[in-house]
């Protein structure tokens, strides 16, 4: 893209190219060169998704836009607009859409809010696990939905800080001592951070 835009898009206009394979001088040196607006066009990989405050940036083109999650879409939408200038971003798409992909898409075609974002990206991918490495999918919760179920979890959540925060008129310390030892033996691999603090 980035050979085809320099050579026959736009041939007077210096382009720039960022990937995550360049050195941090050669990527230093290219954000500079775009912030000062020696570079007018820069095709960059997901590399400039964070971190990157380019005030005069005012259109980006995001390609195959339905193979990245939504929080991710959002923050590289967030790399433009950040000045006075009106400012576009164009997602385009190829081949067939998954129903989940369309969903991305017309969420972050209709709302700039972050918050809204993050729970629907949440209620479409899954928080993930807590206590290992996958990043997507349902937790294995027996009883509860992490989204649907937001106010019984958060409800729950109360009543075990309040169990743990020690023997009370309601839960005696014999009757945490059988649940501490039941969440160790049935929980080992899941929960083994349970002993930590």
């Amino acid at each position: 893209m980035h050979r085809e835009l320099s050579s026959r898009v736009f041939p007077g206009v210096k382009v720039g190219l960022l990937h995550g394979r360049m050195d941090s001088e050669e990527k230093d040196r290219v954000m500079r060169e775009f912030q000062a607006g020696a570079i007018k066009i820069l095709v960059s990989t997901t590399v400039i998704e964070v971190g990157v405050d380019v005030a005069n940036a005012t259109v980006m083109v995001v390609e195959h836009a339905e193979r990245f999650g939504l929080a991710q879409l959002h923050q590289l939408r967030g790399r433009i607009g950040r000045g006075s200038a009106k400012s576009l971003c164009i997602l385009m798409t190829g081949g067939k859409i998954s129903e989940d992909g369309e969903r991305r898409l017309d969420a972050l075609v209709r709302t700039n809010d972050g918050f809204q974002i993050a729970e629907l990206d949440l209620e479409l991918r899954g928080p993930g696990e807590f206590f290992g490495t996958r990043q997507a999918g349902t937790p294995n919760f027996q009883v509860a939905n992490l989204v649907r179920d937001r106010e019984l979890l958060e409800a729950a959540k109360r009543e075990a800080a309040a169990v743990l925060a020690g023997p009370n008129a309601e839960v005696s310390q014999p009757e945490m001592d059988r649940a501490l030892a039941h969440m160790r033996t049935r929980g080992r691999l899941s929960y083994g951070l349970v002993e930590v603090g």
